[in-house]
């Protein structure tokens, strides 16, 4: 798949303000400062489209960006930055899982997580909640030019250990890096699979 024309269709603070079309929604979503804007900028190859900050936390609506006129690039809000209100992190949260568990435009989930890290806690936790809701879901790892392939590697490997204590079918894992563009026709085929289904 390659995208040819991708546009900001509209941001929402609840999930009755998101598009009513046809279009069907794949999303992007993980921790605060995991590269979710990178990311989407990297994947549509437009460098200003999702605003990129150092501040954690600035995405803080549900942001729909037209594809080709063929499906949404969803950009969610992250979860578990610490340095917001209680009230705020309450609201993102209910804003998260309002839209992940009752918005039917949903078609696909990625989860995206630093492959520098062990399995976090609060990432482990929101994967189980889509487990529990059969929520279809992927993992994309992020910065994954911080590291050498084998540590890489050894990174996915610990993911597919920790889920498969609780898990029989693990769920889809991609390995990506925004700064020089790794994964990108991988992940861009799996959604172009993804939107056949």
């Amino acid at each position: 798949m390659q995208i040819v024309k991708a546009e900001f269709k509209c941001s929402s603070e609840r999930i009755t303000q998101v598009p009513k079309d046809d279009l069907r929604d794949i999303a992007f979503i993980g921790r605060s400062n995991v590269g979710k804007s990178s990311l989407i900028n990297m994947l549509t190859g437009r460098k200003g489209l999702a605003k990129v900050s150092a501040t954690p936390g600035k995405t803080r609506l549900i942001n729909h960006f037209r594809i080709d006129d063929r499906w949404y690039l969803v950009d969610l809000p992250g979860y578990g930055y610490a340095r917001t209100s209680k009230t705020q992190r309450g609201e993102f949260s209910k804003l998260i899982t309002d839209y992940v568990l009752r918005c039917e435009k949903l078609h696909f989930l990625f989860v995206l997580v630093d492959i520098r890290l062990e399995p976090q806690a609060i990432d482990m936790s929101f994967i189980r909640l889509l487990g529990e809701h059969g929520v279809p879901f992927g993992l994309i790892f992020t910065k994954a030019d911080k590291l050498s392939r084998a540590q890489a590697q050894r990174s996915v490997d610990r993911y597919r250990t920790a889920l498969s204590e609780e898990w029989e079918e693990l769920p889809p894992m991609l390995v990506s890096s925004s700064s020089d563009a790794t994964g990108r026709d991988a992940i861009l085929g799996f959604i172009d699979e993804c939107l056949k289904v």
